[in-house]
């Protein structure tokens, strides 16, 4: 099924926002060892709400779950995010691409696009490093920048893009020198140059380069079905175009369509036990896109949209669950979507009320 919507902008009330920690800004390299997500004090008069990925790729290391967390906070939210990440010959590399900063612009998050400059030889496999860690430095001129910067996180965000080149180039050097001093053999130099150098034909290139992976990417995960995911519907691509004529491209794990609605269903499942707090988080930040879809058409059919979130478990007792599952019932509620509960094949719970009879027992 591929669908196809609009987005003006985003209402949301997140409720499941963990307290973050607050670290003052001579402490930053440490709050980054430490924290996925955190407020740091710059001064008496400034604060930002600071996430930080792993890797620019979104499905490593939770980093929807990261930004998430940051979403109550009141003043600018900032999120940092690797240009790219070379985890040497016997590891992954990961290059950003330009629909991520795309979201973080309509979530209002301001994107500072970083490199590692350290890392330590991996104590199992030969070709490939951990523990990397950003250029400090770098990051703090950022935010020192950023301070006084008046427009919104779009123009922000262009501004990072269009110095992408550049801090490729920084990270590229810094991997030849982790590779020199840890011995390490690192992915083809020559392809990241390549891709270098499709960055440094401008934002227009590196949009449609990055489109066509997300594309390609996209195609993919509609045709890999995991079990984990335990589905019951169909899959779909999504493809949002929002009002500055961006495009992003996702996947919903089910679409099911009943009347003249489509039910959007993002799934989360575990074997063992409950969905942990990243993973809906997670689904969250979907549940943020899907509720605010305008023009949602299949086939070039207009349809309303109902967005689900879907956990599933073998969990015999959610005692332990209730405060989650109260600010879950609360967002869901605030922000009218769907959230249903399912335990071996049973609806054990949905809020607000419960689905009607037919696409209950499709969903099942």
């Amino acid at each position: 099924m591929e669908i196809s919507a609009k987005i003006d902008g985003i209402k949301y009330e997140p409720k499941l926002c963990r307290k973050l920690n607050t670290y003052n800004y001579n402490q930053l390299g440490h709050a980054l060892s430490v924290d996925a997500s955190f407020l740091l004090k710059i001064d008496e008069n400034n604060k930002i709400a600071l996430s930080w990925w792993v890797s620019p790729k979104r499905t490593r290391s939770y980093p929807y779950a990261r930004v998430y967390d940051t979403l109550n906070f009141q003043g600018k939210k900032v999120t940092i995010i690797p240009v790219f990440k070379d985890e040497g010959k016997d590891g992954d590399r990961d290059f950003l691409q330009w629909d991520t900063i795309s979201l973080m612009s309509l979530l209002g998050i301001y994107t500072i696009v970083a490199y590692y400059k350290y890392a330590e030889k991996s104590s199992r496999y030969a070709n490939k490093i951990t523990n990397q860690q950003f250029d400090i430095c770098y990051i703090k001129d950022q935010i020192k920048n950023l301070l006084s910067y008046q427009s919104d996180a779009l123009h922000w965000n262009i501004c990072q893009i269009e110095q992408v080149n550049k801090i490729a180039q920084f990270a590229l050097e810094y991997y030849k020198k982790i590779s020199e001093n840890l011995k390490v053999e690192m992915h083809s130099e020559s392809s990241a140059e390549q891709r270098i150098q499709e960055l440094n034909k401008g934002i227009e290139n590196f949009k449609n380069l990055s489109r066509s992976l997300a594309e390609q990417a996209q195609n993919r995960e509609l045709m890999t079905i995991q079990p984990k995911e335990n589905l019951s519907g169909n899959k779909a691509t999504i493809t949002i175009k929002n009002y500055l004529g961006g495009f992003y491209y996702f996947t919903c794990d089910e679409a099911i369509i009943e009347n003249d609605t489509v039910y959007l269903i993002e799934g989360k499942h575990s074997q063992k036990k409950f969905p942990s707090g990243e993973d809906i988080k997670d689904g969250l930040v979907k549940m943020i896109l899907f509720k605010n879809l305008k023009e949602v058409t299949i086939n070039g059919k207009l349809y309303k949209h109902k967005p689900v979130l879907k956990l599933t478990c073998n969990i015999e007792n959610l005692e332990s669950k209730l405060d989650l599952l109260k600010k879950l019932e609360e967002e869901t509620k605030t922000n009218c979507f769907k959230t249903i509960i399912i335990r071996k094949n049973k609806l054990i719970c949905s809020f607000p009320g419960i689905l009607n009879n037919p696409l209950s027992l499709i969903i099942l």
